[in-house]
């Protein structure tokens, strides 16, 4: 048995999974910003499941720039765990061989093991929550980059630069992910017509909104499905995949599924080149299988590929 973590920017989710990465039981936990809190809590929880299974060892998934001996260059929102070997701390710990995986490379070994892409070698998995993350799998390889930074597509622009201040406003991460754009975009756009609006930060209340013809939560998501449509397309030029699997919490919502693959469609249809290409090579875009267990199971995949692993 192992035990697998998904770090998040909002909550943790963890789990024990056997060898099959099969979900025993799982379970979720806010994310604490203060290091020492997030490696206590990470530590107990194992604590815990070794009482109850024989654990082989731990698998973290994570958002950020992460080395392959599990030193996080950045941690994604996680400001605490930035320029820290997070491989090193939970095995001084608890014993245990880890393996620390960056969140959607994570997914991307999920869905090759036992997801959508068993059949596919030349993929792009992107998972869509606090930022956009992206794996890159090519030739039936994850691609890292030569620092380890390979698939930040959230870092991509994908609108007119400010004149000033921080570009990362126009980014993927800014306008195409979940918390950190639909949330802010969607909030700030109500308190422009009302101050004391309530935050919501909850897609299926904005989407629902929209379904009875608030105005806010059509032009809002409107723009949000653009502004990911053309991250999307980006990527098919620069990659050519066979497909781009969407993952997060998000991508089990049937309805937003349809709504960004019409939105695809209809861009596509105006992209003389691609609209060429379209029923030729342009890839598939379609949810991944594994959603949002997809980072623990990929994380303990790879503990169980560390040497001496059974």
């Amino acid at each position: 048995m192992y035990v697998g973590f998904d770090i998040g920017g909002t909550n943790i989710k963890y789990g024990v999974l056997d060898e099959a990465g099969e979900i025993i039981e799982k379970a979720m936990i806010e994310t604490k910003q203060k290091k020492e809190e997030i490696l206590s809590e990470l530590t107990e929880i194992v604590q815990h499941y070794k009482k109850e299974y024989a654990i082989e060892g731990i698998g973290i998934s994570a958002p950020g720039v992460i080395q392959k001996n599990g030193f996080m260059t950045t941690a994604g929102a996680i400001h605490s765990l930035y320029e820290i070997n997070l491989k090193e701390e939970i095995e001084s710990r608890t014993g245990l061989p880890t393996a620390v995986e960056n969140d959607a490379n994570a997914a991307a070994i999920a869905e090759k093991w036992i997801g959508n892409a068993q059949e596919l070698d030349n993929y792009l998995c992107i998972v869509l929550g606090t930022g956009v993350g992206g794996g890159i799998v090519i030739n039936g390889q994850v691609y890292r980059g030569a620092h380890g930074m390979a698939g930040e597509f959230g870092y991509m622009m994908i609108d007119d630069l400010p004149p000033s201040g921080n570009i990362e406003a126009v980014s993927l991460n800014w306008r195409g992910a979940v918390v950190g754009g639909l949330y802010p975009q969607y909030n700030k756009a109500l308190r422009k017509e009302d101050p004391n609006a309530l935050v919501i930060k909850d897609a299926k209340v904005i989407m629902e909104r929209a379904k009875i013809g608030e105005a806010t939560a059509i032009a809002v998501l409107d723009r949000y499905y653009q502004d990911l449509a053309v991250g999307l397309i980006n990527l098919i030029g620069s990659f050519d995949p066979e497909a781009i699997l969407i993952g997060g919490g998000i991508s089990a919502n049937e309805e937003f599924m349809q709504q960004l693959i019409s939105k695809i469609d209809l861009l596509e249809d105006r992209h003389e080149s691609i609209r060429f290409l379209k029923d030729k090579t342009i890839g598939k875009i379609q949810p991944a299988k594994l959603r949002n267990d997809a980072g623990m199971i990929g994380a303990v995949y790879q503990v169980k590929q560390l040497p001496g692993s059974k």
